[in-house]
């Protein structure tokens, strides 16, 4: 389904071109129209599988987009699953704003809250990895009664608090050097940042695929703007929602799977608060997907695919 319409004022759109003949991505785009300061932003997401299915809601993180989910939609799909992908505002086949200022974490969770609300989804399965951790379980927190489950991987949901509740020591001097470097930089290599951040190298086609939403500098500063919104100190936009999301989750007796990589440095020590901290985690079949790092949709999708139908059909959804 296309969209003729052009973008906002000061607002960029990647071309169709970038898109075409992309490894493994062959699949239908759809879009919808989401506020924002500017105007409205066009976002793209995937709608794979029966329409009247069970909602499963696969939210990527930075720099990638829904691309990266593109080995477990069929397989997900085929277990009788509707499978949805969006593409967040920076992002993807989504509008893009240029200004750097447009973007902040809220605007993020905003814009995914709006996302859910367009589409009227409900008895959400998410499936959340890096930043979609952050924005989608803090949507768990604040629309509790449209999700039916959550799986995680290698994500987190910063509280800056100490253990038990949260991570000791939290951000530390990884994520304090990654957000420095975003402050400062105004371009960062896409392809690298995967790389570099993955267990094995990807093909050069598949690199590409995560570089062409970005055909110049000028469109990333989504990607660039995004890692400065982690709440990394208690006086940090955000914080607070997300400590009162945390509230909600140690309610949250729904079906609730951890399903970590055994190579991520940068999120590992999540893991753990996840399974102690929400009542729906006890119990559950946790699962660590080995041969990964950060990326780990990129590097074992398929398997995580596996898990995640394991985990719905467990659970009767």
């Amino acid at each position: 389904m296309s969209d003729a319409r052009a973008p906002v004022a000061g607002v960029l759109r990647t071309p169709d071109s970038q898109f075409e003949n992309l490894p493994g991505f062959a699949f239908t785009p759809h879009y919808v129209d989401v506020p924002s300061a500017l105007g409205p932003l066009r976002m793209h997401y995937l709608d794979e599988g029966p329409k009247h299915a069970p909602v499963v809601l696969m939210l990527h993180g930075n720099p990638t987009w829904s691309f990266l989910y593109r080995h477990m939609v069929g397989p997900v799909a085929a277990a009788g699953y509707r499978v949805i992908v969006p593409d967040m505002p920076g992002f993807g086949r989504s509008d893009k704003p240029a200004d750097r200022s447009a973007y902040s974490y809220n605007r993020f969770v905003g814009w995914m809250r709006a996302f859910i609300e367009a589409l009227d989804l409900k008895k959400i399965t998410l499936v959340c990895q890096d930043w979609g951790g952050p924005i989608g379980l803090r949507l768990v927190g604040e629309m509790t009664e449209r999700f039916a489950a959550v799986l995680t991987t290698n994500t987190l949901l910063p509280n800056c608090e100490e253990p038990p509740k949260g991570v000791a020591g939290w951000p530390g001097p990884q994520i304090e050097a990654w957000i420095e470097t975003c402050r400062t930089s105004s371009d960062l290599p896409v392809a690298e940042l995967i790389a570099g951040a993955s267990a094995a190298r990807p093909a050069p086609e598949v690199l590409a695929g995560y570089e062409a939403p970005f055909p110049d500098a000028s469109y990333k500063s989504g990607m660039l703007q995004i890692t400065l919104g982690i709440p990394a100190t208690p006086a940090a936009e955000g914080l607070d929602a997300n400590r009162a999301a945390w509230n909600v989750l140690e309610t949250f007796d729904r079906p609730f799977l951890t399903a970590f990589s055994d190579q991520d440095p940068s999120t590992i020590g999540w893991e753990p608060i996840f399974q102690r901290r929400v009542p729906g985690a006890k119990g559950q079949n946790h699962v660590k997907i080995t041969n990964a790092g950060h990326f780990v949709q990129e590097e074992q999708g398929p398997e995580l695919a596996r898990v995640l139908v394991e985990f719905l059909k467990a659970a009767r959804l």
